[in-house]
């Protein structure tokens, strides 16, 4: 419980952030955030597909 308190208060946090940043800083930090999580969703889909873990 006290995690999902913690992480609700952290995204208002950072939603607070983006809401007072550029349009154009908050789109390029969205778009490498996005990269970064297709990078890591590709090697740990790799990593299953070896039947051993990717650590």
């Amino acid at each position: 419980m006290l995690f999902l308190v913690a992480a609700l208060l952290l995204l208002g946090v950072v939603l607070g952030a983006v809401a007072h940043a550029p349009l154009t800083f908050s789109l390029v930090v969205g778009a490498v955030i996005a990269v970064w999580l297709g990078v890591f969703a590709l090697r740990e889909l790799q990593g299953r597909d070896r039947g051993t873990s990717a650590h």
